[in-house]
């Protein structure tokens, strides 16, 4: 009898931390990504795109219903463009998004609207078992199209070498 209730009680102590190391695992997430130069000026990855290195980002959590910001902090980009920010604390009412804020390239600098921020779900409440989170690719456009952008926009199926508005 004594060697069962031992036994229980060796149980609950191990469910007990297990459920602990959990709750504290869900509380320590990590946001990554990564920031381009759009050298074609089309607003999306090509093969000519590069990484640029030593770019601001800046993640920020604001509460839904009156947008106070809860949670910030900024990174700057390694040398393939990419960056890690750790989280701590769960930010499942609110609405966190990774912004770039600087590009220390000159001849890129300039910001596209489209991919200038990423929306990212940080809460060990949805499902996800890994407490890395992966942003969308940020970028900023060159201030001119390189020259073989026309080649390799034609290659990806523009027919007329460029992306044209739909009316």
């Amino acid at each position: 009898m004594a060697k069962a209730s031992l036994m229980a009680l060796l149980l609950k102590a191990i469910c007990i931390s297990c459920l602990i190391s959990f709750a504290l695992a869900a509380e320590k997430l990590n946001v990554v990504g990564k920031v381009y130069c759009d050298t074609c000026r089309v607003e999306f990855e090509t093969k000519l795109s590069e990484p640029i290195s030593g770019a601001t980002v800046k993640l920020e959590c604001k509460k839904e219903e009156d947008h106070v910001v809860t949670f910030s902090r900024e990174a700057v980009t390694n040398a393939t463009g990419g960056y890690s920010i750790p989280v701590e604390g769960d930010h499942d009412e609110e609405i966190c998004s990774v912004r770039v804020d600087k590009s220390p390239r000159a001849d890129c600098n300039e910001r596209m609207e489209a991919w200038e921020k990423s929306q990212v779900e940080l809460t060990g409440q949805d499902g996800l078992a890994e407490p890395t989170r992966t942003a969308n690719n940020l970028g900023f456009k060159k201030k001119e199209a390189l020259p073989g952008c026309a080649q390799v926009l034609k290659d990806m199926g523009f027919p007329k070498g460029k992306v044209e508005a739909v009316p």
